[in-house]
């Protein structure tokens, strides 16, 4: 089948779930976004099988205060059904549309009516949205029609830690580190990608620009993270022109404003763009679990 848009694939699974919207900035016409004091909405941009016979459904979510990050503990207000209420699915809420934030990977075994929800409850107001195995909602985030692009891979840490590609980052693979509030934690990533250059429109890269950009983000703990770089310049490795093949490495430190445990992502985008452009591919994402102590 031909690979429906992100965009496209978000504004069906919002009317398959009663809400209209708006492909591009995926608002609720009758609840314009204010700076503080609304809702949450989840957004599901589709499924796509493994390689071992699973599914992994890809959501991101629509934060309407748009200027507050806002924490929605696992619980009552933060729950995936069945199975949940935790199935990965982030607590820390940045502001305005994220696309591509939560996998959430079912077995081989689920049948493909099986229809799961994500609730999320806000100051007040309650939005739900569905995960099914609708074929009109099927893509592949790993490789691009048109050029062959594929997504960056990233590697977490260490240079020789396996490799992640595509929006498959999950609580249950990251990798697990301890830091001290005074110190801090070092986040070092790797990138290799294959600079194949695509766009949305076709149209022709007018200005030199990186082939891989990224961006760090906190995706749960008790307080605040802050990063001293959130979107580190790589330094390029090799390549660094369409078509050469890339490698690039980047540093960045993240602090906290209290002991406990955290989740931060970091995204991998290439010349595609943030979440491919509006396409299914092509960028990475992955996780990792920090303990701060006191």
């Amino acid at each position: 089948m031909t690979r429906p848009s992100v965009a496209r694939l978000c504004a069906v699974a919002a009317l398959a779930g009663g809400v209209i919207v708006s492909a591009r900035q995926l608002q609720l016409p009758d609840e314009p976004a204010r700076q503080f004091g609304t809702s949450v909405t989840g957004a599901f941009e589709g499924w796509f099988d493994n390689a071992d016979g699973s599914h992994t459904f890809l959501s991101g979510y629509l934060n309407r205060n748009r200027a507050t990050e806002v924490d929605i503990p696992i619980g009552p207000n933060n729950h995936v059904d069945p199975g949940g209420p935790d199935m990965g699915q982030p607590t820390h809420f940045l502001p305005g549309r994220q696309s591509g934030m939560f996998a959430m990977t079912v077995p081989k075994s689920v049948a493909p009516n099986t229809r799961f929800t994500w609730t999320v409850t806000m100051n007040g107001e309650t939005n739900v949205i569905p995960f099914t195995m609708k074929p009109e909602y099927n893509f592949s985030p790993f490789k691009d029609e048109a050029v062959g692009n594929t997504p960056p891979v990233l590697h977490l840490l260490t240079e020789n830690a396996a490799g992640i590609q595509g929006p498959v980052g999950a609580l249950s693979k990251a990798p697990s580190v301890t830091a001290s509030m005074a110190a801090g934690a070092q986040l070092a990533v790797w990138a290799d990608d294959d600079a194949r250059y695509t766009s949305l429109t076709n149209a022709p890269m007018l200005r030199a620009r990186p082939v891989v950009t990224m961006v760090w983000s906190q995706y749960r703990g008790p307080g605040k993270v802050t990063f001293d770089n959130a979107r580190p310049m790589l330094k390029t490795l090799a390549g660094g022109q369409v078509g050469q093949p890339y490698k690039g490495t980047a540093t960045t430190t993240a602090k906290f404003s209290a002991p406990g445990d955290y989740v931060v992502m970091a995204t991998l985008n290439d010349y595609s763009g943030p979440g491919g452009g509006g396409e299914g591919c092509c960028w990475t994402n992955g996780l990792v679990k920090i303990t701060v102590t006191p």
